[in-house]
């Protein structure tokens, strides 16, 4: 069984190494140390860390009495949270804004304005803050919000780019939310999951308003038509201290710390994860062809273009599978590719950590990895060769992180392999 691989459990160990150090609430918890304990602050946290955030700045506030208002994503609350005086919890839509998306904004909005003058609040911000929470600009409806979240899931753009046309069709992100919060002293706290860790960016600006962006060229007219329908929406210049609590960096900056003290040589890629997810796997496997024996570390954000009715799946899964079929015969290879949110796609699986037998074992099953992957079914193959990784909730979201590892079959990483 490919569970009882030496070297699959230590890419899985590693994998968790990475997970702790950018955990969303030892991260907020350290954050706030050295602040004063403020029992009246108010706190407003959105996103997939949203839990484990409100948790450490919590921890940090002994006696705390204020009002939280924490939105995230169903199954990514902690139950502590949820019976805590004073807490609000709201499940939101994510990946695609649904009612309880604009439920969210409202409630936030009902928050902001309630935000007594001069006190105190933390914005705690993370990764799927963009679905989950939503008040759509004049003239955008919920099922305009849909369809665009929908398209640009399939289209293969870079989240800096969705994210600017979100901002476009929002009355609360790009710092307008911010504006509302204008009365209060606000303190920024994020999880950043985009390149260049701009809080412009990390969940489509509710941390900071962004400067006037040419639309691309290349748009549908339906969008091109929506976007000019929303254009009523006067910029905002707000703006708050943000401090950055979790960052992809520092988790392969522990993963590397950890196969580095296992006595296993690292290749860290120079540039961050980006673009096709099939040539990530392309290039995650050729960088283990030639040489000795070592794991290839990177991480950041993969896309893939969707056909019409995509099966299960997700872009880790994807890339896995991608690269399943070019190892396919390699028995010295494994490949873990997983979102540090727990999630993938339309699953609730992280990823996949695949061999060069995956492959082989789809065949005996009657599937088809080529076709899978035609139809972005990657989860459903995956799932039945035992190759699916699954870590539930993790109170934090980085991006995602590639391992690749070149290693004989029964040796252990860092003792048999010649490393």
């Amino acid at each position: 069984m490919p569970d009882a691989d030496p070297r699959r459990r230590f890419l899985l160990d590693l994998f968790a190494r990475g997970l702790a150090a950018v955990g969303g609430r030892a991260r907020m918890r350290a954050a706030l140390s050295a602040s004063p304990a403020d029992p009246d602050t108010w706190i407003l946290a959105v996103g997939k860390a949203a839990a484990a955030m409100t948790l450490g700045a919590l921890d940090a506030m002994p006696g705390w009495g204020g009002r939280a208002l924490v939105i995230s994503r169903s199954g990514h609350f902690d139950p502590q949270l949820e019976g805590w005086p004073g807490v609000t919890c709201l499940a939101a839509g994510h990946p695609v804004p649904d009612e309880r998306s604009l439920a969210a904004g409202a409630a936030a909005l009902g928050f902001a304005a309630a935000v007594p003058p001069g006190a105190r609040v933390l914005l705690l911000v993370s990764g799927g803050a963009s679905s989950l929470l939503e008040v759509p600009a004049t003239g955008v409806a919920l099922d305009d919000l849909r369809r665009f979240n929908a398209w640009a899931l399939a289209s293969g753009r870079s989240i800096a780019e969705v994210n600017a046309l979100r901002r476009r069709l929002s009355a609360v992100k790009g710092g307008r939310l911010l504006e509302r919060l204008a009365r209060a002293v606000v303190e920024g706290y994020a999880i950043s999951d985009v390149p260049g860790d701009d809080p412009a960016v990390i969940g489509s600006g509710l941390l900071a308003s962004a400067p006037a962006e040419a639309l691309p060229g290349d748009l549908p007219g339906w969008l091109q038509d929506l976007l000019g329908r929303a254009g009523g929406s006067a910029p905002a210049h707000a703006a708050c201290r943000v401090t950055l609590v979790g960052r992809l960096e520092e988790a392969l900056d522990a993963i590397e710390r950890a196969a580095g003290a296992a006595g296993v040589r690292v290749v860290r890629a120079r540039e961050r994860l980006a673009g096709d997810a099939a040539a990530a796997a392309a290039a995650a496997v050729d960088a283990l062809r030639d040489g000795g024996d070592r794991l290839y570390l990177a991480g950041g954000e993969t896309t893939v273009r969707l056909p019409p009715g995509p099966g299960r799946g997700g872009r880790n899964q994807h890339l896995a599978l991608e690269a399943a079929l070019r190892m396919e015969g390699d028995g010295a290879l494994l490949l873990l590719a997983a979102g540090t949110d727990g999630t993938d796609g339309n699953t609730d699986d992280a990823g996949a950590l695949v061999d060069g037998a995956t492959a082989a074992r789809a065949a005996a099953l009657g599937l088809d990895a080529s076709d899978c992957l035609a139809r972005a079914d990657s989860g459903r193959l995956l799932d039945a060769t035992g190759d699916l990784v699954h870590t539930g909730a993790t109170g934090t979201n980085v991006g995602d992180v590639l391992l690749a590892l070149r290693c004989a079959p029964g040796h252990r990483p860092g003792a048999g392999c010649n490393m």
